[in-house]
């Protein structure tokens, strides 16, 4: 120390340290001139003793016009070297950097000036001190004093030129640096670093593309930022890397994906469009690097489908399509659980859109993948039985087809069917609002003859009678008016002359038992007039409630639609069917005179023709005594009808047992049963139709 001393004369010391700047200056001027002459002499252990002592007397005081002196010294000390400079960096560098951080925005000032003039006369020989300079500069960049910003500013310029010069400047040792300042807020030091990256990016021998991933995920942050310069700044950023990507041989796919996938859920719009731009090209380009990561991107593509921005749509449903027709292999990687789940999750979706492209993705799956499905059919079973009940027709549909895919071969043809019936028993609403459109839809793509049969086999040993006789009922129903099952129609009308057309026939009879008026329309559509009036003539006064009455009114408005015109035609030879004509009969005597479905049918039976009559009695085969080389085949009808009574006793016996449960026992006190008797009429004598008892033939 006593050599620096005496190196520098004590004036230019206590000029330096001298709170004007003028005086400062001068003594920096003064201090320049001796570090020249000593270099100029070789004396390097004086030049340390003189750098020593501008740091630890001056640049480390106590005193801020010491420091700024001291600050101010070591810029001209660095001049003075020039050349030399290089081999004393160690001494000068740290203390110029330890006052970036001083509480005085003055001092902060003169350091950024100091290194500036460092940096001018070293150039690249500073790189080795590059980190902390950087360092230093993010922390200046968002400085609270403007004099200390646009000095940092100044500085940063520099550093990047010579950076860019350099040969010796390490990427490898920079990017930790750069990643653990990314995600933060300060706009000025967003800028900063964005600055930076396209800086770095520019330079030919500085591969950025390869440390993408460790960034990436911070310009993405940027582009929600407030400030429009910063998101426009980040953006651009973005789009120079995608071109390169797009232009390079050699991307790490894989790590940015799921950077990607997590920006194209944000909640800002930009960002959002952006990373769904990003993976829309990455499956393009990607190939076999962006198999193992397929679930994810398609988890961050199904919700963009359905975006309130029409842009990102567009943009999603691209992708969409672009990534199913992508046929991977589960050898090369691809997960179909994973798939699978990330498609069947988002069947719970609130927008309509993402769940009509989910069910494409499952029914893509199991075309191509139908085993491996499979495998994970206990798990989502459950969800596509519940999208059944979809408020959009179009993803019912959807459903039904997935359905259908799973149901080609019998056993789980039968699951299918068995879970659909459990689902019509335990929501009524879905049998209600959507019973015909499921039935019919599974019929078209099952085979509606098929359908039928497992229903009908299913629901003969059904133990809930009440569901039974509504689901019959509405079976019925779409059997008798749906266009889809015209050929089921026409195989039952052929049910006495043709071996199949009685074997289906007979597969319905049982089950449909649960439904009189089933029943009595199923027998009508067979053609089984005679059989139909016994089943009339069998109704006993229980069977005939507002129930039956409702389906009946049914059933005779149907009887005027083009379905039943083979029906209304045969009227014209009443004589030959005399069977139908008492038929018609007793159903108009079930009815009520007042309502409007009898006065229809006795309108129509009005239209008979007399001469219709003119056909023989004899003529009209019985269907008990039909033979089979008349062409008509047999069936023992008599037996059918035991088995259609007895299903209507359980029915009955079943109605009673649930009327007796809701009647609460009086107490002994008020319980008067004779006298109950003879005030109270009897309710099923009111409810009874006043034209019962005329059940013969006209």
């Amino acid at each position: 120390m006593a050599d620096a001393f005496s190196a520098i004369p004590a004036a230019v010391l206590r000029n330096l340290s001298d709170k004007l700047y003028e005086k400062r200056k001068n003594a920096a001027i003064e201090v320049e001139g001796i570090v020249k002459q000593l270099t100029a002499a070789g004396d390097h252990d004086k030049i340390t003793a003189v750098i020593n002592l501008l740091s630890h007397e001056f640049a480390y005081s106590a005193q801020a016009n010491h420091r700024k002196g001291g600050l101010i010294g070591l810029a001209a000390a660095t001049v003075g070297l020039s050349a030399e400079a290089a081999q004393h960096l160690e001494q000068i560098i740290p203390p110029v950097i330890n006052s970036f951080s001083d509480q005085d925005s003055r001092v902060r000032y003169y350091a950024c000036e100091a290194l500036y003039n460092i940096a001018k006369v070293v150039r690249g020989e500073f790189i080795v001190h590059f980190n902390k300079i950087f360092d230093a500069l993010c922390k200046l960049s968002a400085d609270s004093d403007p004099n200390v910003q646009s000095a940092a500013h100044l500085l940063d310029r520099l550093v990047k030129d010579i950076v860019t010069e350099s040969d010796q400047f390490s990427i490898e040792e920079f990017i930790p640096l750069l990643r653990e300042r990314m995600n933060v807020l300060n706009p000025y030091v967003r800028q900063f670093l964005v600055g930076w990256i396209t800086v770095l990016d520019s330079v030919p021998d500085i591969d950025m593309l390869g440390f993408l991933p460790d960034f990436l995920d911070g310009l993405f942050n940027m582009l929600s930022d407030s400030s429009l310069e910063i998101r426009q700044q980040a953006d651009s950023a973005l789009s120079e890397f995608l071109e390169e990507i797009k232009n390079s041989p050699s991307v790490d796919y894989g790590r940015m994906a799921e950077i990607l996938v997590q920006r194209a859920s944000s909640p800002d719009e930009f960002t959002r469009w952006t990373a769904i731009t990003w993976i829309n090209e990455f499956v393009k380009l990607g190939g076999d690097q962006l198999v193992p990561y397929y679930a994810d991107i398609l988890g961050a593509i199904l919700p963009c489908i359905a975006d309130k921005e029409e842009k990102i749509r567009v943009v999603a449903r691209e992708t969409n399509d672009e990534l199913r027709a992508i046929e991977a292999d589960p050898a090369e990687g691809f997960d179909v659980g994973a798939i699978l789940s990330i498609a069947t999750r988002q069947l719970s979706s609130e927008y309509e859109a993402t769940r009509i492209e989910s069910l494409h993705w499952i029914s893509a799956l199991l075309n191509r993948h139908r085993s491996e499905v499979l495998s994970f059919l206990n798990d989502i079973f459950d969800t596509l039985l519940k999208a059944l009940s979809d408020p959009s027709d179009q993803v019912v549909l959807l459903v039904l087809e997935v359905h259908a895919r799973i149901a080609k071969d019998q056993y789980n043809f039968h699951q299918l069917v068995v879970f659909l019936v459990h689902k019509f028993r335990t929501d009524n609403t879905l049998l209600e609002k959507r019973g015909a459109l499921i039935i019919r839809r599974l019929c078209v793509l099952l085979d509606a003859e098929r359908v039928y049969r497992e229903l009908s086999t299913i629901l003969e040993g059904e133990a809930d009678l009440d569901f039974a006789s509504t689901l019959v009922q509405a079976l019925n129903l779409i059997l008798l008016t749906s266009s889809e099952l015209a050929e089921l129609r026409d195989l039952l009308k052929l049910s006495l002359v043709n071996a199949a057309g009685k074997d289906f026939f007979l597969s319905l009879y049982t089950s449909w038992s649960h439904s009189s008026m089933a029943i009595i329309s199923l027998c009508l559509l067979a053609q089984a007039y005679e059989h139909t009036s016994s089943v009339i003539q069998s109704l006993t006064e229980e069977d005939i409630n507002v129930k039956f009455l409702v389906q009946l009114d049914k059933l005779i408005h149907l009887l005027e639609t083009p379905i039943f015109a083979y029906l209304r035609l045969q009227l014209l030879e009443a004589g030959r069917y005399i069977w139908l004509l008492k038929a018609l009969y007793g159903l108009l005597m079930l009815l009520p005179q007042q309502s409007a479905a009898f006065k229809i049918l006795r309108t129509r039976l009005k239209t008979v023709p007399s001469y219709s009559y003119s056909y023989s009695f004899t003529n009209n085969m019985s269907e008990h005594e039909s033979k089979s080389d008349n062409g008509i085949i047999m069936i023992n009808f008599g037996s059918w009808l035991q088995k259609f009574q007895q299903m209507q006793k359980l029915h009955r016996l079943h109605s009673k047992s649930q009327h007796t449960a809701s009647i609460p026992i009086p107490s002994k006190e008020v319980e008067k049963p004779q006298e109950s008797s003879k005030i109270l009429p009897d309710m099923n004598l009111l409810s009874r139709p006043p034209s019962r008892l005329s059940r013969k033939a006209p």
